[in-house]
């Protein structure tokens, strides 16, 4: 896609990606009373996030083929994705997180976790991050992962890692600096048939992921599923960059079918956006992260809408 230039401290809406310049602009919630408005004529690069770790995250327990060094901020800038999810792993990045969250000040939109990688959570971690989306007009939202489970047999308990009560709580406090902040949460598609509903109506969003790999050529069945389940739901659609379920690469053909599935439902609005996981693996010249990149740098400058 050519030389990319990042110039750090922009602050929303202002970073550059080569030659595109990104206003500011969210992605539709399912929240009528938030107010927010949708750019009217977004690219496909405007609703693509990254899923982000601490540099090193995965380098244990995946079967990757070597360590990892890149930071997720170097990520973003690689594969040209101007929105960031990020997310605490096993307890990184330790708090607080000031010093880790500047190098992000240059993306668009950053969604944090206040429920980690396996359901983590306690009321200081969620204190802390709203705190800092209070001094970082950049970071938008916040997210829930592995909300109502990590268990791929979907046979784990309903119970997700916040009652509805505290969900609702922490639904109310979501401002920041007189921002209402969006409030995303992980699904998988195995999770489809639990019982949701309590705690669907408090979410602007939807990330929703599919384990096992080899389902992917039902993409279609389980996005008109989650459609019925959570109609009022903006809906992410999460794109895996390794084969996390078999600790292997992911088929290039399965990495094809997701972006093409999924660039189809962003152009027909079924979807407001695309997220890649993970930062963690972006240096390790993977098959399906240099087709990602340059997936990225053919379609990113699409309109949309």
């Amino acid at each position: 896609m050519g030389s990319l230039s990042w110039k750090m401290g922009e602050g929303p809406g202002r970073s550059r990606f080569g030659r595109v310049s990104y206003s500011v602009q969210v992605v539709r919630s399912c929240r009528r009373e938030t107010g927010r408005k949708i750019n009217s004529h977004p690219t496909v690069r405007d609703a693509l996030w990254l899923w982000a770790h601490e540099a090193g995250a995965h380098n244990d327990a995946w079967g990757l083929p070597r360590p990892s060094r890149i930071t997720p901020a170097e990520a973003a800038l690689s594969l040209g994705i101007p929105n960031l999810i990020m997310v605490r792993y096993l307890g990184r990045p330790p708090l607080p997180f000031d010093q880790f969250a500047l190098p992000l000040r240059a993306l668009n939109h950053v969604v944090w976790s206040v429920v980690g990688a396996h359901g983590q959570t306690d009321q200081q971690e969620r204190a802390h991050v709203l705190d800092l989306a209070a001094r970082q007009p950049n970071i938008t939202g916040v997210m829930l992962d592995d909300f109502f489970g990590s268990d791929p047999s979907g046979e784990a308990s309903d119970v997700a890692a916040l009652p509805p009560d505290q969900l609702r709580k922490l639904r109310d406090q979501l401002s920041a600096g007189g921002r209402r902040l969006n409030l995303w949460a992980v699904l998988y598609e195995h999770q489809l048939e639990k019982p949701l509903a309590p705690y669907l109506e408090f979410l602007d969003f939807v990330s929703f992921w599919t384990w096992d790999s080899k389902k992917l050529p039902e993409l279609e069945n389980h996005l008109h599923r989650l459609e019925e389940v959570a109609p009022e739901c903006g809906k992410v659609l999460g794109c895996y960059l390794w084969d996390y379920a078999k600790k292997q690469p992911l088929p290039l053909d399965r990495m094809r079918h997701q972006c093409a599935v999924g660039l189809d439902w962003l152009r027909t609005g079924r979807i407001q956006g695309i997220t890649f996981l993970a930062s963690c693996i972006c240096d390790l010249e993977l098959e399906a992260v240099e087709w990602a990149r340059e997936w990225i740098a053919r379609v990113g400058d699409e309109r949309l809408g």
